[in-house]
């Protein structure tokens, strides 16, 4: 509002002086009288001094008149004085008629006003001229040049240069949409820097537990080498052959997945988790007994029943990777017994949310989707209801975490494991914490 009334005010100026020289044009053409006496008592004079001798040329300019002495109606020069409205008078010195007296002041009046009139024109076309180079630069100065500026620099925005700053002019008409783009340079900025930070701190965290974890797995694995060396030598433990066999084999086993989730870990950024591949295939769901029997230094594991045969999508490491940690979980924070059960179930779903998840070889037109629940629970005094909505969180750690080792990603995999399988992840307080692990039936 602050720049319309401005230019309100300035063009209304202007007009004024448009209108001022109008006025004066107009006064200009004022409507003058003839002063008959004033022509006789020149008439009179005219005639004394020719009488008197005098030049022609003295007299015309001393009277500023013109003398024609001619008898002829139809003189030419007589003529041309009518024709431009001259004041004539007959020329009789002593009552002998010898010409004419004519005073040409219309032509003058109108050549005097013809030249003001052109100057007032040169006049009034020099202030638009001159109003219309300063309208250009006020409009360059306060509405082009800022947006070129709010251009320029989103350009600079847009190739992720937040250094150069936008420049802010007194009376700017985007003065409101200047700051607050700065401001927003100003966030972005700061934006940045917390992602550096963040990001560096995530790949100090990768190295560290890389490093953390690689040198025990070397250690397992040049001891359980050791162990089979003396096993196969003699068994001076009294221990049976196939039990060091069975846990060394075991070792290995946990010492090569600690691999491979290091690898993971090593060349996977955990805020874009689609680099870490989830490959489901159609696989035996007997095959999870195999997982099971891995667990057993967790503690007592007890598997109520017997695991339905079927055919499930899976991918064998991922979901190893994941009963380990629910149940490493349950064994570091509950201690007790964890009980393993079995069932399956169906529900209706949309197509659309069956074509979303889980393996491509699943028809779109499916509507009744079979799974197989595996239910993993123990008998501890579960999750607080203030951390159970938030465990499945990245980086988040309930509230009993103190002291205990952790990084608050495992649950959050967990899920976006059992997910990409097709599958999901539910979880649950019921006189301890309950987890089902949901697979997808072929």
């Amino acid at each position: 509002m602050k720049i319309l009334r401005q230019i309100g005010i300035a063009y209304g100026l202007f007009m004024l002086l448009v209108l001022l020289a109008l006025f004066y044009l107009n006064r200009q053409f004022s409507f003058a009288q003839r002063d008959l006496l004033k022509y006789n008592e020149m008439l009179h004079k005219v005639e004394a001094d020719l009488a008197a001798g005098e030049p022609e040329d003295i007299v015309e300019k001393r009277y500023k008149c013109e003398i024609i002495l001619s008898t002829e109606i139809n003189d030419p020069e007589l003529a041309e004085m009518y024709r431009h409205s001259a004041f004539v008078l007959d020329l009789a010195p002593d009552g002998e008629y010898i010409g004419k007296v004519a005073w040409p002041e219309e032509l003058d009046r109108y050549n005097t006003a013809k030249n003001g009139f052109f100057g007032i024109s040169l006049l009034v076309w020099g202030l638009v001229l001159i109003a219309g180079y300063l309208m250009i630069l006020y409009f360059y100065f306060y509405l082009i040049r800022p947006i070129k500026e709010l251009k320029d620099f989103s350009a600079e925005i847009a190739k992720g240069n937040f250094d150069e700053p936008l420049p802010i002019h007194r009376h700017n008409v985007f003065g409101v949409f200047v700051e607050a783009f700065d401001q927003m340079r100003e966030q972005l900025i700061e934006a940045r820097k917390r992602e550096i930070e963040a990001e560096k701190a995530r790949k100090e965290l990768v190295t560290e537990l890389s490093h953390d974890i690689k040198t025990p797995v070397a250690v397992i694995k040049a001891t359980c080498e050791v162990m089979e060396a003396k096993v196969n030598i003699d068994d001076p433990s009294g221990i049976s052959k196939s039990e060091i066999m069975e846990k060394t084999s075991t070792i290995s086993q946990k010492a090569d997945t600690i691999s491979l989730i290091v690898s993971n870990m090593m060349h996977a950024n955990l805020e874009e988790l689609e680099v870490i591949e989830v490959n489901p295939t159609e696989e035996d769901s007997r095959i999870i007994a195999d997982f099971l029997k891995n667990l057993k230094h967790y503690g007592n594991i007890i598997q109520e029943n017997e695991i339905p045969g079927c055919l499930v999508y899976i991918d064998k490491l991922r979901f190893e990777q994941a009963i380990d940690n629910v149940v490493g979980n349950s064994s570091k924070y509950a201690g007790t017994d964890i009980h393993v059960s079995f069932d399956t179930f169906s529900v209706e779903m949309p197509p659309e949310e069956i074509a979303g998840n889980g393996n491509g070889n699943i028809r779109k037109n499916l509507k009744k989707v079979e799974f197989l629940r595996m239910r993993i629970k123990d008998n501890g005094p579960g999750v607080s209801e203030e951390d159970l909505p938030l465990i499945a969180e990245k980086y988040y750690r309930g509230s009993n975490s103190a002291g205990k080792t952790g990084s608050g990603l495992g649950f959050f995999l967990v899920k976006y494991y059992m997910e990409k399988m097709g599958g999901g992840l539910e979880y649950y307080n019921d006189n301890g914490f309950v987890v089902e692990l949901l697979l997808r039936k072929v």
